[in-house]
């Protein structure tokens, strides 16, 4: 079955832009030219991906982003922020409140196709019987049901999230720099923003509540998961 991806933009011509390069992509293409319309269509659909512009007539799109984030039902659901905000104070904000990328108009087509592809791989259920990662005695990484779970309780973290925690996780104590972590998220479509990856690592902390010790910052060079 083909991904469905929710695109939400005012501008028609933007619109179309993006829902052929999708189709043609193979994804089936929701488009929307108001909040209040995405919105509907939210309470009868869950995308597999939100392609979102910031600035719409009816909501702020940074609102609509809250909003995705606070609900269970959308927590998981990846974001990608498209607008004409292209200061860093802006992309920072984007990501603060929980988009798993950011791209800037005017913006290539087939860049943004392969920006959609890279974070739906984010999500993907890895291969394996049961394969789970255990650190310490509280935080359990299962890798085939894309689950974490702190004493038991599970934790909903973004694509984005889980997979810089898998990253870390994945070589207990080794030290991986942010180039490293971004180079394992994005391979060869990786983009290149300074506070990126802190910002995620702030999220994940956040979340994990307790367990958030075991993962560790080490000054000058990135992070570690330590038990």
């Amino acid at each position: 079955m083909s991904k469905l991806i929710a695109v939400v933009d005012d501008e028609v011509d933007i619109l179309d832009l993006i829902s052929l390069h999708l189709s043609r992509s193979g994804f089936d293409v929701r488009g929307f030219s108001t909040g209040e319309d995405f919105l509907k269509f939210l309470s009868s659909s869950v995308p597999d991906l939100v392609i979102l512009d910031l600035m719409l007539p009816d909501w702020d799109g940074l609102e609509i982003c809250r909003y995705l984030r606070s609900k269970n039902k959308f927590r998981s659901v990846p974001i990608i922020m498209l607008t004409a905000r292209d200061t860093e104070m802006d992309r920072v904000l984007g990501l603060e409140l929980g988009a798993d990328d950011y791209v800037t108009k005017p913006f290539s087509p087939r860049e943004l196709v392969a920006r959609v592809k890279a974070v739906l791989r984010r999500g993907m259920l890895e291969e394996g019987d049961g394969e789970r990662i255990r650190v310490g005695e509280s935080l359990v990484i299962d890798l085939n049901r894309y689950e974490v779970f702190v004493d038991g309780e599970r934790v909903d973290l973004t694509p984005t999230e889980f997979n810089i925690l898998k990253i870390l996780a994945s070589k207990k104590g080794w030290v991986f720099t942010r180039d490293q972590i971004l180079d394992g998220l994005w391979g060869k479509e990786k983009i290149v923003l300074d506070r990126t990856v802190d910002v995620h690592i702030r999220h994940l902390r956040e979340k994990l509540g307790k367990a958030k010790h075991l993962i560790k910052n080490v000054r000058g060079v990135g992070y570690k998961v330590e038990e």
